[in-house]
């Protein structure tokens, strides 16, 4: 008699997931069901570290405590009202984040993409209103290998073609040079009178950490003000204390004209995103012209100052620092004990290594890689094939950054 094998709850809840959800995502083969500061547990009961923080959007810590107890506060009184009415948590979340990190306005959105989106709204009609751009003709520049979200416009601008591939046509109106590349970026702005922006990430996340040298966001500052042209810092995997600094374009003290920000912001827990500038920029916008039902809500508004309180009370930037010094340190000492490791890079706790194809995996080995972490206890993901990010919650004590990259040292020295 043919019996049948019980299902696994992981088999389970990744089979639902093939056959009633999209396929546009490929994770690694975990079910996760509990989270805990830097640990993760899966329906089976295995603990893992978590060395991808949500793409950085945990920076706090899975379940922080000062953070949920904010958000069961405020949802047990009121949660959404929309724009249409004030409510007594918008001002002031706004004023909080205004003088936190010294702007005159901030937009609250959702999503990092809306941020995006917003920023570049902003954009436009500050080179109508303000620049005096003809109508319709304003250009926005973008560098080589951003990554700022799904949306039309933001894929508008991307390089990657699995990005692009089947959904155009795309935006107008964009302008893409290399990253890291000031000669670029002043050619593009003496070519063009009618450019309204640059939008960069002081570090570039989902290109693999690509870190730029040194001097180059102050260069940017600088042409940006020589040329009035506004730059747009991409700060949303970057920002709130993930590279070391408070936005890791204090690494050169400068101040871009709009910073936009989102994942950290909530500390995981739901999604917010803001776009920060002067008066002169914002008070472009009019009522009607730009807006979301959710952007901005009580419950979005109460989490994020719990969020931004919790980075700055606990050091977490300054921990961030010293612990991405330990991490590197570990790393390449690493690579001098295998070829397997081409490379190490990152500021903080945002970091990357560059893995040497295998013979026979080829462009498949990083996933590889990260495929045996998972099995060893510890959670991250390859980016552009042959890249491996690293980005812990911030909450990491020395000690458990040494036991994760015991992990990683035993997995890849296996290979």
């Amino acid at each position: 008699m043919e019996t049948t094998l019980p299902i696994s709850a992981t088999d389970q809840a990744m089979q639902l997931e093939w056959n009633y959800g999209a396929h546009n995502y490929h994770p690694i083969p975990v079910v996760l069901t509990r989270g805990e500061g830097v640990f993760l547990w899966d329906v089976e009961g295995k603990r893992y570290f978590d060395f991808l923080s949500a793409y950085s959007a945990v920076s706090q810590g899975h379940c922080h405590p000062r953070i949920i107890g904010a958000m069961i506060k405020q949802a047990q009184r009121l949660t959404l009202t929309s724009r249409a009415f004030y409510n007594d948590q918008t001002g002031v979340c706004e004023k909080f984040m205004c003088d936190y990190f010294g702007y005159d306005k901030v937009l609250l959105m959702n999503s990092g993409a809306e941020g995006g989106e917003t920023a570049l709204k902003l954009t436009r009609k500050w080179a109508y209103k303000v620049k005096g751009i003809p109508q319709d003709q304003a250009k926005t520049v973008y560098a080589a290998g951003n990554f700022w979200g799904r949306t039309l416009a933001a894929i508008s601008s991307s390089t990657d073609a699995s990005s692009t591939n089947d959904f155009g046509p795309l935006l107008p109106g964009y302008i893409i040079i290399p990253y890291n590349d000031l000669n670029a970026l002043e050619n593009a702005f003496k070519s063009d009178p009618n450019i309204a922006g640059f939008m960069v990430e002081p570090i570039q996340g989902e290109a693999g950490v690509l870190v730029p040298d040194e001097g180059y966001l102050r260069g940017v500052r600088d042409l940006c003000t020589r040329y009035n042209v506004l730059f747009i810092a991409d700060e949303v995997q970057t920002g709130i204390g993930r590279t070391g600094k408070r936005v890791a374009c204090d690494y050169e003290n400068v101040k871009p004209d709009l910073l936009v920000l989102g994942k950290a912001l909530s500390g995981g827990t739901m999604p917010v995103s803001a776009v920060l500038t002067s008066d002169e920029v914002m008070l472009t916008i009019k009522p009607g012209e730009h807006g979301s039902t959710f952007g901005g809500n009580p419950l979005a508004c109460a989490v994020t100052m719990a969020a931004l309180r919790v980075i700055d009370e606990e050091k977490l930037a300054d921990n961030a620092m010293a612990m991405g010094e330990v991490f590197r340190a570990r790393m390449t000492a690493l690579s001098q004990k295998t070829d397997m490791v081409k490379l190490v890079r990152g500021r903080g706790l945002l970091n990357a290594i560059v893995i040497a194809e295998k013979h026979g995996l080829g462009d498949e080995t990083a996933w590889e890689v990260c495929l045996r972490l998972k099995d060893n206890g510890l959670l991250t993901k390859p980016t552009h094939g042959d890249k491996i990010r690293f980005a812990p919650p911030l909450t990491i004590t020395e000690e458990q950054m040494h036991e994760a990259c015991d992990i990683i040292e035993k997995t890849i020295l296996a290979h």
